[in-house]
């Protein structure tokens, strides 16, 4: 089957290789899906240059959606033939960027949520939701008003809908992509440079409650602190250096309840519905996946970009 992975560690454009490799068997509690769509991600290329890094060759591709196609020792509730979506284990010889992936942790995808569109939830949807348990804001936050910074970002994007879903206001950063598309949903919304903490407080009519960085690193971490009565109010996804210097939190360092294990179901059945999406900036055959590389390390996606393989 096909699989793009690498061979030894390096820049991603160097080492990825879309090879021929054999095709994964589902071991107990695992199914196998026919991969349809591929959802690409920094993380991806963070792998290729050593995070968690362990026995070579190994795939990229963390979310996937397809069709199950072999069933692994007690796994029950799923038939083959079923369409389904999930996040794609990372630590073998080939993961979801392959005609077939092994998975750990699946979901049904609902009818009416097409393949590309799924598998540009997984990582968006468990990062966000586990963020702001991370933040600590409520089920219900009635009354609370919480900025995401990097909302333009596929993760803050997801963040500002589920915060907004909980009832609270939100203020959020954004470049003049998806400016107008926040707004619609009911964010306040200010552009990133000098003066963007006085504009979100304006905005806000002071102090912000909670705050949750998803913006790349060194994009005005201090302004955000600026936002918030104490540093300890914000949480930060990415800018894990200035966080430490700054007294801010950092997702990994936080003992939430990670109580996410249903949630991505649950967005998909709201995706389906029209109630919630992750922007996606383009899609490519799997054959360009050097094209979709060089897009995602130019930091100017703009959204997800997913592989098509079916």
């Amino acid at each position: 089957m096909r699989t793009l992975r690498f061979h030894e560690y390096g820049s991603p454009l160097e080492v990825v290789r879309l090879d021929d490799a054999e095709i994964p068997e589902p071991g107990p509690g695992r199914v196998r899906i026919v991969v349809e769509a591929c959802g690409l991600n920094p993380a991806d290329w963070a792998l290729c240059t050593g995070l968690f890094a362990g026995d070579l060759p190994r795939g990229i591709g963390l979310e996937v959606s397809g069709i199950v196609d072999a069933i692994g020792p007690g796994v029950t509730g799923v038939e083959i033939g079923d369409a389904v979506l999930g996040p794609a284990p990372f630590r073998g010889p080939t993961a979801g960027a392959s005609d077939r992936a092994v998975l750990e942790r699946w979901f049904p995808r609902p009818p009416g949520l097409e393949p590309v569109a799924a598998a540009a939830l997984p990582m968006a949807v468990e990062t966000a939701h586990h963020a702001l348990a991370g933040l600590g804001v409520p089920a219900r936050a009635d009354g609370s008003t919480v900025l995401v910074h990097g909302a333009g970002t596929t993760v803050g994007y997801a963040a500002v809908q589920m915060v907004l879903r909980r009832g609270a206001r939100v203020v959020a950063t954004a470049g003049k992509t998806y400016t107008d598309a926040l707004r619609a949903m009911g964010a306040l919304v200010t552009e990133y440079g000098d003066g963007m903490a006085e504009r979100v407080r304006e905005l806000a009519g002071g102090d912000v409650d909670l705050a949750l960085d998803t913006a790349p690193p060194g994009t005005a971490l201090p302004e955000v602190v600026r936002t918030v009565a104490e540093p300890r109010n914000v949480l930060t996804i990415t800018d894990f250096a200035a966080a430490r210097e700054l007294g801010v939190r950092l997702q990994f360092d936080e003992n939430a309840p990670q109580d996410g294990n249903h949630v991505l179901g649950e967005y998909a059945r709201l995706a389906a519905a029209g109630e919630f999406e992750v922007p996606i900036a383009r899609v490519f055959p799997l054959a360009d996946w050097r094209a979709a590389a060089e897009l995602g390390l130019s930091g100017h996606a703009r959204g997800k970009l997913v592989l098509r393989l079916a």
